[in-house]
């Protein structure tokens, strides 16, 4: 397929291959000419739902225990680090930045996959896709960004991801670039370290602290010594992590209570060491007060 590109500030072509099967792929080709300065522009940008879940309870009254097209953001930085951020629908409008250089992918994902976990005869959201954008060629310095947009209802595409390039298109040249885009049940890149498989968030005792329970599967993630998990929350306070075995996602479980001293967002990190070596991917995740 081939599509051109006209508006008031740029005009483009982009050419599409795309391969129907188990996973649908497409690649993408595309060259923009700007006509203006282009001050932020999103590159191979991705739209998917999350009304709410375990991780995220601000719709109340519905009986399903969860509703979402997608529960996390994943990215597997220039570094070689991935990254896992659970998705919210928070009660005011939240743009996170992720900054890096070359990054290898990024993808709005849906790791929950079990009927019971949404109890939707109707959605079947337990079978919608992940996808995962593959940049071909070095995209150089920039930031994946995270849009999270109030939303009150299933139809609306409420979460935004995308790639922001720190040297944006110019006019008077073309700007090309080229990605792969895959439709899969999970991300189509190997990893041997363990993966956040479940976020569950709730009320801390004392009264005002918020208790957080990660759930980590992987290859002898659960062994023992168990892994250290190490937490931070900026601001806040982070406290009593705890690591036990979780048999039932062949891995472990973390839970860590964090009290917020009157703040209003709190940006957290967990990730899961042996020794100095990281064996997990890192755990992000936005806490903004109810």
């Amino acid at each position: 397929m081939h599509a051109l590109l006209d508006s008031h500030s740029t005009t483009g072509a982009y050419t599409f291959r795309i391969s129907p099967g188990e996973a649908t792929v497409m690649d993408v080709e595309a060259v923009l000419y700007p006509r203006r300065p282009l001050h932020h522009v999103g590159l191979g940008a991705l739209t998917s739902m999350y009304l709410h879940g375990p991780g995220h309870h601000r719709i109340n009254d519905d009986f399903r225990p969860a509703v979402h097209d997608s529960n996390g953001l994943a990215i597997r930085n220039g570094y070689g680090e991935r990254i896992w951020r659970p998705l919210t629908n928070p009660l005011t409008l939240q743009t996170s930045a992720f900054v890096d250089q070359n990054p290898q992918g990024f993808g709005l994902c849906q790791r929950a996959r079990s009927f019971a976990a949404y109890q939707d005869l109707e959605a079947d959201y337990e079978r919608r896709p992940s996808i995962w954008v593959e940049p071909r060629g070095e995209w150089g310095r920039g930031s994946v960004e995270l849009v999270e947009i109030p939303a009150d209802a299933e139809v609306h595409d409420n979460i935004v991801a995308y790639w922001k390039p720190a040297d944006p298109p110019r006019p008077g040249r073309p700007y090309e670039f080229a990605y792969r885009m895959t439709w899969s049940d999970k991300i189509p890149v190997a990893w041997s370290g363990a993966r956040a498989v479940a976020t569950r968030v709730g009320k801390g005792n004392p009264p005002g602290s918020r208790l957080f329970v990660v759930d980590f599967a992987g290859p002898d993630v659960g062994r023992s010594p168990l892994p250290v998990a190490v937490a931070s929350g900026r601001p806040g306070r982070i406290a009593n992590v705890v690591v036990q075995p979780n048999p039932n996602v062949n891995g472990v479980r973390v839970t860590f209570e964090l009290y917020p001293n009157g703040t209003q967002l709190c940006e957290l990190r967990l990730a899961l060491k042996r020794g100095a070596r990281q064996i997990s991917e890192t755990w992000l995740y936005r806490w903004t007060r109810p």
